[in-house]
């Protein structure tokens, strides 16, 4: 070996490390609006929100956590498409859990109008709910069987079903998501990661982040388990559901998992309110501003992993 050769080699060499660190430093979050935060509110005071919040897209939700995907069947597409105009808005995902798995299609062609990628559901009813092991392994492979018409509709219109991972459904265990990652081969299918459905497994979350892997995962929820997503508690108890409002998630592991994985899903600041349907706030200000906090904890997380 020369010298010449030498000085190159041992210059890459020098170089790989502080390469690695770039790349670990550029990493950065994509957050989506969901307005389902908003209860009840009209769309034309929601969308000035999205860059507020340093979001860039909005998910319309529909009853009964929100009502903007009615008001939107209600003004008609024509002005909606204006509407996304007038504010300098995007619209990336609808959330349809009452339409499932399999009544998507129509959904799919509308969000596909507008440019929006991602339609997310839930697994549906199972008679074996939350299997585990080899019942998970079955089920799994018999669902995604089922859903090939539908996976296929979303290849044709460039949509990505996002099933979540949500209590009393297939996709609940953990079992039952390393058995999806394994055995779906379709980039328009995925899981819409839900931390707060994960509270019994909460140690297993990171793992799972990387056994899914970017592929499996185009959409996650920043969501915590709280006393306060199904009964009436204190404020501060139902606002704990938020990253950064006292919970007991470390989402310090959660972004570096998805710093590992090279993340390039969007990702939602989210709560449910008791009841369903109203804004998890009185005002637009105080919804914006929480989202906020959640947000700057976040960064606090991604500079303390970075």
């Amino acid at each position: 070996m020369n010298r010449r050769t030498a000085c190159q080699i041992l210059g890459v060499a020098a170089l790989a490390p502080k390469v690695l660190l770039a790349n670990r430093h550029e990493f950065k979050l994509r957050y989506v609006l969901n307005s389902a935060m908003f209860g009840e509110k009209v769309l034309d005071t929601i969308l000035p929100v999205i860059p507020e919040t340093g979001c860039e897209s909005i998910d319309i939700w529909r009853r009964v956590h929100g009502n903007q995907r009615e008001q939107i069947t209600a003004m008609g597409d024509a002005a909606f498409e204006r509407l996304l105009k007038k504010h300098n808005a995007k619209i990336s995902m609808s959330s349809c859990y009452p339409l499932g798995p399999f009544g998507l299609q129509e959904e799919m062609v509308w969000l596909n109008q507008f440019g929006g990628k991602i339609i997310v559901t839930g697994a549906g009813k199972h008679p074996d709910a939350d299997p585990v092991g080899a019942a998970a392994k079955a089920q799994v492979k018999g669902f995604l069987e089922k859903m090939k018409p539908h996976v296929a509709k979303a290849e044709e219109t460039g949509i990505t079903i996002a099933l979540e991972n949500h209590a009393n459904q297939l996709l609940y265990h953990p079992d039952s998501l390393r058995y999806f990652a394994e055995f779906n081969k379709s980039p328009n299918l995925g899981i819409a990661f839900a931390p707060h459905h994960l509270h019994q497994w909460e140690s297993e979350i990171p793992q799972l982040i990387l056994d899914l892997g970017d592929s499996q995962i185009p959409f996650m929820y920043f969501q915590e388990h709280s006393d306060g997503i199904y009964e009436k508690v204190a404020k501060e108890i139902e606002m704990q559901q938020l990253p950064g409002y006292g919970g007991g998630l470390d989402y310090r592991l959660i972004v570096s998992a998805l710093r590992d994985i090279k993340y390039t899903g969007l990702v939602e600041i989210f709560m449910h309110p008791v009841p369903r349907g109203i804004p998890i706030l009185p005002t637009i200000g105080e919804i914006a501003a929480a989202i906020n906090k959640s947000r700057d904890y976040i960064n606090e997380c991604l500079a303390d992993t970075a």
